[in-house]
C-alpha cells in the first residue's frame, strides 16, 4: 500500500506545503483542487492585504521547488495582498508541483476500499479511495495511501443567525446579504454600498477589516451609515491587542476601528443575535433579535461571523471530532477559544491531528473546525509534521516547533454573554474575549487609511 499516493485535497496555502514536503521525502503525492489554479479560494479575497509579512506566508519546503522554475523572492518584510501570494507565490508553487496537482478535481467522498465507515474488518490493510468529479463531470476513484484534508473553511461561511442556524428570512434576503468582505477599491462594489444604511456582524479580523474600509467610505459619501452588530454584551477587547500584537499590522488594524468607532462614523450595537430578517415595502431590510429593539432600514447586510469545516464528505470515515469545535480531539483543547487565551498555540503534529481512521488527517484551517485565528506558520509546521510520520521518520515527525505571534488578546468566547464584571474574571487576561473569527492570516486591508508599518506596494 505504501506504493500508492498521498492524495491531498485543496492546492491551498498548506496543501501546496504538504505537497512539497512530500515531494522533499520522495514519497508520491496527487493534489486535487477544485479550481483552475493554486490559491483559487485566497483569489476570491485578492483585494484585501495580509497581516503577516511575506515572511512567515512562504513554507521552507517550497523553496527548493521554486528556485528549479527561477522563481524571484519577494520582498520579505512587506505584507502582500491575497492577489500577491496568489500571483507571487501560490500559483508559481502550483505550477512548480507539475502534474502532481490537478486542477479542475473536486472531491466528493473518502472512504475506505469496500468498506463503508460500520465494517471493521481491513481498515488497517486496504488503502483509502477519493471519490472525484472533473470539471467536465467525469468521475472517477483514486487509490490512496493516506489523506490530508487541506480544503480549509472558506467556502462554509457562518450563517447571521444568532443561534448557529440562518435566520429567519435570512436566506429570502440573499441579494442584500453578503458573507465575504466587500472590495470597495471596486467601482461597482463600492457603488452598492455607498450612501447606503448597512449593518455588519462579526467581531474578528475580517469585520474589523469591513469596518475599516466603510468608514473610509462613509468619509467619501456621508449619506453611508455603518451599524456593527455585535453578540456580545460591550466592545471590550475585540479591537485587539494595539501597539502590543506582535503582528504590527494585525494590531494597527484595531486601531483604525477603534478610532472609526470614536469619531462616530460607526454605530455599536451590542448584545444583538439576529433571529429574524423582514424586508419592507422599500425593500429594505429589518434585523430583529431575539431581545431588544430591531435595526430597522438596513439596505445591505455583512456577515462576518467566521467559518465551519465542511465534513459532509467525509461521512464513510472515521473521524475523532470534538463536539463542540468541529477540530480533531487532541488539537481542540489546544486551540478551544473558552479556555484558550491571549494567542498562544502548542506545537503539534501528527499526534494532534490524527484520527480514528489510519491515514487520514485535516490540516490547515480546517483543523481548527470552528476555532479562530489560524496562521499560515501553523499549517505548514502541521504538514511537516505529517510529511516526516508518512515517510517513517518518527523522531521528526514528533519534534514540532511553533512560536506564534502574541496578538495581545485573549481568547475566551464563551464567556462574551456574561455580564462585564464576569467577563473580567474568567478571561485568561483579565479582560471580555471576542467572538471566534476565523481567518487564514487574516486577510486585512491596509490601502484605505494611512500606517506606520510597510505597505507591501
Amino acid at each position: 500500500m505504501n506504493s500508492l499516493p498521498v492524495v491531498v485535497v485543496g492546492a491551498g496555502p498548506v496543501g501546496l506545503s504538504a505537497a512539497a514536503e512530500l515531494v522533499a521525502r520522495d514519497l508520491p503525492v496527487v493534489v486535487l483542487e477544485r479550481g483552475e489554479h493554486g490559491g483559487a479560494a485566497v483569489a476570491q479575497w485578492n483585494h484585501v492585504r495580509l497581516f503577516s509579512r511575506w515572511a512567515e506566508l512562504i513554507a521552507p519546503a517550497a523553496r527548493p521547488l521554486l528556485a528549479e522554475d527561477g522563481w524571484v523572492e519577494p520582498d520579505l518584510g512587506t505584507y502582500p495582498t491575497g492577489a500577491e501570494w496568489v500571483q507571487a507565490y501560490l500559483r508559481p508553487l502550483g505550477e512548480a508541483l507539475g502534474p502532481r496537482v490537478r486542477f479542475g478535481a473536486e472531491v466528493v467522498g473518502v472512504a475506505r476500499r469496500g468498506r463503508d465507515r460500520v465494517v471493521d474488518a481491513g481498515r488497517d490493510s486496504e488503502p483509502l479511495t477519493v471519490h472525484v468529479r472533473t470539471a467536465d463531470g467525469g468521475e472517477e476513484r483514486i487509490a490512496a495511501r493516506a489523506v490530508i484534508d487541506a480544503s480549509g473553511t472558506w467556502g462554509a461561511p457562518n450563517p447571521l443567525g444568532g443561534d448557529g442556524l440562518p435566520a429567519i428570512g435570512e436566506s429570502a434576503a440573499a441579494d442584500r446579504i453578503t458573507y465575504r468582505v466587500p472590495d470597495l477599491t471596486d467601482p461597482a462594489v463600492a457603488e452598492r454600498y455607498a450612501g447606503k444604511r448597512i449593518a455588519v456582524a462579526g467581531s474578528g479580523h475580517s469585520t474589523l477589516t469591513a469596518l475599516v474600509a466603510l468608514a473610509s467610505l462613509a468619509e467619501q459619501h456621508p449619506g453611508t451609515r455603518v451599524s456593527w452588530l455585535l453578540r456580545r454584551g460591550e466592545i471590550g477587547s475585540t479591537f485587539g491587542g494595539g501597539k502590543d500584537d506582535q503582528l504590527p499590522a494585525r494590531g494597527a488594524l484595531g486601531v483604525r476601528a477603534r478610532a472609526a468607532v470614536e469619531a462616530g462614523r460607526i454605530r455599536v450595537v451590542t448584545g444583538f443575535r439576529t433571529e429574524t430578517v423582514e424586508r419592507d415595502s422599500q425593500g429594505r431590510l429589518s434585523l430583529v433579535p431575539a431581545e431588544g429593539d430591531p435595526v430597522t432600514a438596513v439596505d445591505e447586510v455583512i456577515v462576518l461571523t467566521g467559518f465551519r469545516p465542511d465534513l459532509s464528505w467525509l461521512s464513510e470515515i472515521r473521524l475523532g471530532m470534538d463536539a463542540t469545535l468541529q477540530a480533531p480531539t487532541l488539537l481542540a483543547p489546544m486551540i478551544d477559544p473558552n479556555v484558550h487565551s491571549c494567542g498562544t498555540v502548542y506545537p503539534h503534529g501528527v499526534k494532534e491531528l490524527s484520527h480514528p481512521e489510519p491515514g487520514v488527517f485535516l490540516a490547515g484551517m480546517k483543523s481548527y473546525g470552528r476555532a479562530p485565528t489560524f496562521l499560515a506558520m501553523t499549517g505548514y509546521e502541521q504538514v511537516r509534521s505529517l510529511a516526516a510520520s508518512l515517510a517513517g521518520d518518527h523522531e521528526a515527525a514528533e519534534r514540532v516547533d511553533l512560536v506564534l505571534p502574541d496578538t495581545g488578546v485573549c481568547g475566551g468566547s464563551g464567556v462574551f454573554d456574561a455580564p462585564a464584571e464576569q467577563t473580567a474574571e474568567s478571561s485568561g487576561c483579565g479582560a471580555p474575549a471576542p467572538e471566534p473569527e476565523l481567518a487564514l492570516s487574516a486577510p486585512v486591508a491596509l490601502q484605505e487609511l494611512p500606517l506606520p508599518v510597510p505597505a507591501g506596494h
